[in-house]
């Protein structure tokens, strides 16, 4: 896969709503949030060019009978991917667009950890600058090695996780 970072695109939250509304039709009355996380949610953070959406639904085994419908969206089924109680969706092949990654409604610590990193790098842009600069390096020195970029994000991403989870349940 390759690695291309690049700089904030204002109509990424579009992008996102478009999808979102494919979601919820999908979805329906499971849903309880639907929520654009992920470096396109931030304003002005470099990314790659994938929309990350997160979806919180009442119950998680509900989502499984609906494979169908994401695939015929687009999306390939994941399943958890590495993530217990999470189920996770991705389009686009090599070429990736879209993420989706839903979360039930009890599953508090993950819901938490990706909007905290969205609402913190949102409003501390110093730490959303340093993130956006780091991508770029690691895009840069590996455009075709996914696996290598992410394990050069790793440290930062722990650190910056563990921040902002703090500063979001003291808010």
């Amino acid at each position: 896969m390759n690695v291309i970072v690049t700089a904030y695109n204002p109509n990424w939250p579009a992008l996102y709503e478009q999808e979102a509304q494919a979601i919820r039709q999908i979805l329906g009355k499971e849903l309880i949030a639907i929520h654009h996380i992920g470096s396109t949610s931030v304003p002005g953070l470099f990314a790659k060019l994938i929309i990350d959406i997160m979806p919180v639904v009442a119950h998680i085994e509900a989502v499984d009978p609906l494979s169908a419908q994401f695939e015929a969206l687009g999306y390939e089924v994941m399943g958890e991917f590495g993530i217990p109680g999470r189920r996770y969706f991705r389009k686009g092949g090599d070429n990736r667009t879209h993420q989706i990654h839903i979360f039930e409604q009890t599953n508090q610590h993950d819901i938490i950890r990706h909007l905290a990193v969205r609402d913190f790098l949102r409003c501390h842009p110093q730490d959303a600058k340093a993130y956006g600069e780091l991508k770029q390096q690691l895009a840069l020195r590996f455009p075709q090695d996914i696996e290598s970029y992410c394990d050069g994000k790793d440290a930062f991403v722990k650190d910056l996780e563990h921040r902002a989870v703090l500063w979001y349940q003291s808010r």
